[in-house]
């Protein structure tokens, strides 16, 4: 079924209009509806089932975590390309494209590298200890680099899809992509040739309003397919998470098990219970909590026996070396005093005068 909604809009953005009759490539006939007044009109119903496809296509490259890169160099669909692979937070080229960007990668990856050292520096205001003649040609050389390599700096491997909006515009990326075997997103006009193309759109490639149309299609397929990834992440997640407290309830079961068994040892009607009675001490295996033994090592506080060293006071006993103090009684010398019995010799020597 054809989405009518759709075609109308592809209708308001003149999407069927082709090329003149005398510029178109036959192989692109099968596209064409009718001609009128000289032009070809292009068959919309086609364009949105084509259309479809590509969207499709993208949703679930995107779903896969894989990058498409958006190529618009022509004036009509530069500023589209960058507004809307922005909001998709995709890769885009819309100024020029380089030779061998994707042939070349390792190189152009280097460029890349060049431009965000510059770019570090500025941040780190590293150019303004340079003279003003250098800090200005660094300058100049970072926006020409960004100019011709910002849009897909941040590209670090090959794209896994190519959107073009012109073939015949941006032949080389088309050459390219087909020579690494890198799928074709393509908007096709009555001027293009179709062969080669993995997914392409015929609708008109020079209305502004038809190229702004398209890559919003193909933006919202990107996101759509963004948010299935990140969603079936986070439904991963959630079975991880189920699982992990199933095994947690398991556990803990096992462990509640516990009081239920010791009660059956109350009833030794069975010589066998007591086997049953084993099984705790299988369970029992959160014994592991006799590691605190090994805290018992603060035994060591122990060592307060060696604390009866306060038992040197009774060195302090030395204080009864008072008792010396007795010394006192020297004043016994007194007795050395009956020396005055001499006098009595003299009392003797007195009575012969």
């Amino acid at each position: 079924m054809v989405n009518n909604a759709l075609l109308k809009q592809l209708l308001e953005a003149g999407a069927h209009f082709g090329h003149h009759t005398s510029y178109w490539h036959p192989k692109a006939k099968k596209y064409i509806f009718t001609q009128r007044n000289g032009i070809h009109i292009i068959d919309l119903e086609q364009t949105v089932t084509m259309l479809k496809k590509a969207c499709t296509f993208a949703q679930d490259l995107a779903a896969r975590g894989q990058s498409i890169l958006l190529v618009g160099t022509k004036k009509q669909a530069q500023q589209t390309i960058e507004e809307e692979s922005v909001r998709c937070g995709m890769s885009y080229v819309n100024q020029r494209w380089l030779g061998g960007m994707l042939t070349n990668f390792a190189v152009i990856q280097a460029r890349i590298d060049h431009l965000v050292r510059l770019e570090n520096k500025r941040d780190k205001g590293e150019l303004d200890l340079l003279p003003k003649k250098e800090r200005v040609k660094i300058e100049k050389e970072i926006y020409h680099l960004n100019t011709q390599m910002g849009g897909f700096k941040e590209m670090t491997t090959l794209p896994g899809a190519l959107f073009v909006t012109d073939p015949l515009k941006d032949k080389i990326a088309f050459t390219e992509a087909r020579k690494l075997g890198i799928p074709v997103i393509a908007i096709v006009d009555t001027n293009c040739n179709p062969d080669g193309i993995d997914y392409p759109i015929p609708a008109n490639d020079d209305a502004v309003k038809t190229i702004r149309l398209i890559c919003s299609k193909i933006a919202d397929a990107i996101m759509e397919g963004k948010t299935e990834a990140f969603s079936g992440e986070a439904g991963v997640a959630k079975l991880v998470a189920e699982e992990g407290r199933e095994e947690a309830i398991e556990i803990l079961g096992s462990y509640t098990f516990e009081p239920e068994e010791p009660s059956q040892p109350e009833g030794p009607e069975e010589p066998g219970e007591p086997k049953a009675s084993k099984e705790p001490k299988e369970l029992s295996e959160p014994e592991e909590p006799k590691e605190p033994k090994e805290l018992s090592e603060p035994e060591e506080p122990k060592e307060p026996k060696a604390s009866k060293e306060p038992k040197e006071p009774k060195a302090s006993k030395e204080p009864k070396e008072p008792k010396a103090s007795k010394e006192p009684k020297e004043p016994k010398e007194p007795k050395a005093s009956k020396e005055p019995k001499e006098p009595k010799e003299q009392e003797g020597e007195i009575t012969p005068a």
